[in-house]
């Protein structure tokens, strides 16, 4: 992809700021192109984790994921291009739910998907992230865990932690794009169309799409099973923004979603022309109290470790 003149001033402006670019798998195009580091949720953490001499981190992803750089790195600028770019799912998890839960089940440890504000992370035993969510589960050798936002989630690892109890905070927490793909009848519909294709599901969708898909992936999982397979027709069930990037990356694979306009709008806050702006401006700021960050972290790092 030829890079037009407001890439280019943003790639000459983050020099000049000595800045970091992170950008999710889900973001536009023409943001993912110029990132220096594009990925799934787990491989932002970890880049994030990683950060040395530079002096600003820009995340183009929704506003958990900027909260975790800063709580990761609170010597840094973290800014993200729009204050609107907000997690629906992550919104889903009150701290009242949480604390009831907390108060009802004390003996059993914690897992919050990193979908969830760093407030609530605070309060957790540990994170997880769709890549890790099952062998962070295992690696408690608890008899019930208190697990959320995502219940989708918790139905993938349930089916490979199956000794274990999951208490679901809350009781029907849920990614909308994920669930709006449905029970996976338009993939079937398409693999019917293209023999020897295959279906992937990710661990946010609907358990009656995981148990069709022939591959129930991370976004992290898709990026490298589309390198690995040998299909040539690909049917993913996850935000449409990840096909941008697979089929960049792989040319000669075709890559349909599972479902039309599963697109998440939240990611689509961002854009070229308030990325710019963020970077002129060195603003909006994540900002995440000093006490907050300091038990999120440790939440975020025993994640890190045990991946």
């Amino acid at each position: 992809m030829e890079l037009n003149e407001l890439q280019k001033k943003i790639l000459k402006l983050k020099q000049e700021k000595n800045a970091l670019l992170l950008v999710h798998n889900y973001q536009i195009p023409e943001i993912q192109v110029i990132a220096d580091l594009l990925g799934d949720s787990l491989e932002l953490c970890r880049a994030a984790q990683k950060v040395e001499d530079i002096d600003m981190i820009v995340f183009c992803g929704v506003d958990f994921m900027a909260e975790t750089a800063a709580i990761l790195n609170p010597d840094k600028k973290v800014i993200i291009p729009s204050v609107k770019a907000v997690c629906p799912m992550a919104a889903m998890l009150s701290m009242d739910t949480l604390m009831e839960a907390k108060k009802q089940h004390p003996e059993a440890p914690v897992v919050l998907y990193v979908n969830t504000l760093a407030e609530a992370k605070a309060e957790a035993t540990i994170t997880c992230t769709s890549a890790n969510a099952d062998k962070i589960v295992r690696s408690l050798n608890a008899e019930k865990v208190i697990f959320g936002p995502d219940k989708n989630l918790g139905y993938y690892v349930q089916k490979r932690v199956p000794g274990v109890e999951l208490v679901y905070v809350p009781d029907d927490g849920h990614c909308y794009v994920h669930r709006f793909i449905g029970n996976g009848d338009e993939a079937i519909k398409l693999k019917k169309r293209y023999p020897g294709s295959e279906i992937w599901a990710h661990p946010e969708c609907e358990p009656e799409f995981q148990e069709r898909a022939d591959y129930v992936l991370s976004t992290g999982g898709m990026v490298r099973r589309a390198k690995e397979t040998d299909a040539e027709v690909i049917i993913v069930g996850t935000e449409v923004g990840l096909i941008d990037r697979i089929s960049r990356e792989n040319p000669s694979k075709m890559f349909l979603p599972a479902k039309k306009y599963s697109e998440c709008s939240a990611m689509k806050r961002i854009t070229l022309e308030n990325l710019y702006q963020a970077l002129v401006e060195e603003k909006p700021v994540v900002i995440v109290p000093e006490d907050i960050s300091i038990r999120a972290r440790l939440a975020i790092e025993r994640m890190l470790e045990a991946s």
